[in-house]
């Protein structure tokens, strides 16, 4: 009796050590019908709007939260791979692939007002075209040649905080721009200055970061067979490496993206949740 007493005081401190990163309100599915093709592209920084598009990336909708509304963006190929959102929602930047007449792939950058619906191609034409951001005081990251490329005040810079011979995928942006968060392929989650300097390992079981706040990363803790993905949960890690499991091993939930007092993520089974934290 006494050993049980002492692992169910060990667990009950684990689980308040690990509730110090966010405070779970509630959780909710939105009322979007549920698509084994769908997942979260992209969250409006002010919470107003979510971004959906298939699991290959193709399309684009946006899904209104307040009238619960879905307008369609764009139909074309790629739309929905790394969108990029204006801090204020206002706007966002994406690229549509098509083919000529030689079935060569064509790509465009789309500049799209949210809210009167206006396009504007900012370039068009080559095959192999990089997202832009959508204004020139915005920070964005890119992955290209599997090195970080971060782009700001009308430069690209290449990052390669971890060494020159590793791979980097899923970099972002902190909210103050001072941060740059990315995954080592193999090794785990870092955190960095934003020039690439100084790099701290988080945790290895934090995959596609997005950041929630300056001092707060989401993530996905998933599992695969080596074919497909058996598990997966929404994590919060602080910078401190403390980290909380926001979700239950009743669903498999993954990509998450963040605005104040919420995170969006997606089910393997298309479906899309909100959870409300603080």
């Amino acid at each position: 009796m006494k050993k049980t007493m002492l692992f169910v005081a060990a667990c009950l401190l684990s689980l308040a050590a690990s509730a110090q990163v966010l405070e779970v309100v509630s959780m909710h599915q939105l009322p979007i019908a549920a698509q084994a093709d769908m997942k979260v592209a992209g969250v409006s920084p002010v919470g107003d709007y979510i971004l959906l598009t298939s699991a290959s990336n193709n399309g684009l909708q946006r899904y209104d939260l307040a009238s619960q509304e879905m307008t369609v963006l764009s139909t074309a190929e790629g739309a929905g791979y790394n969108v990029q959102v204006s801090q204020d929602g206002k706007e966002i930047v994406y690229r549509e692939a098509s083919f000529d007449r030689n079935q060569m792939r064509q790509n465009k950058i789309v500049r799209l007002n949210m809210y009167n619906q206006r396009k504007n191609v900012v370039a068009r034409g080559q095959r192999d075209m990089k997202l832009m951001a959508t204004s020139d005081n915005l920070t964005t990251v890119t992955v290209e040649n599997r090195m970080i490329v971060l782009k700001r005040n009308g430069l690209s810079t290449t990052l390669a905080p971890n060494g020159m011979n590793e791979s980097y995928i899923w970099p972002s942006v902190s909210p103050d721009g001072t941060k740059l968060c990315y995954y080592v392929a193999g090794k785990g989650c870092f955190v960095a200055n934003i020039d690439g300097t100084n790099p701290h390992f988080i945790a290895r079981d934090c995959r596609a970061a997005k950041w929630y706040n300056n001092n707060t990363i989401v993530a996905m803790a998933d599992e695969d067979d080596g074919h497909n993905t058996t598990a997966s949960a929404i994590v919060a890690y602080n910078l401190n490496g403390q980290k909380q499991v926001l979700t239950s091993n009743t669903m498999i939930a993954m990509y998450p993206y963040a605005a104040e007092n919420m995170i969006v993520f997606s089910t393997l089974k298309g479906e899309t949740y909100m959870l409300n934290v603080k």
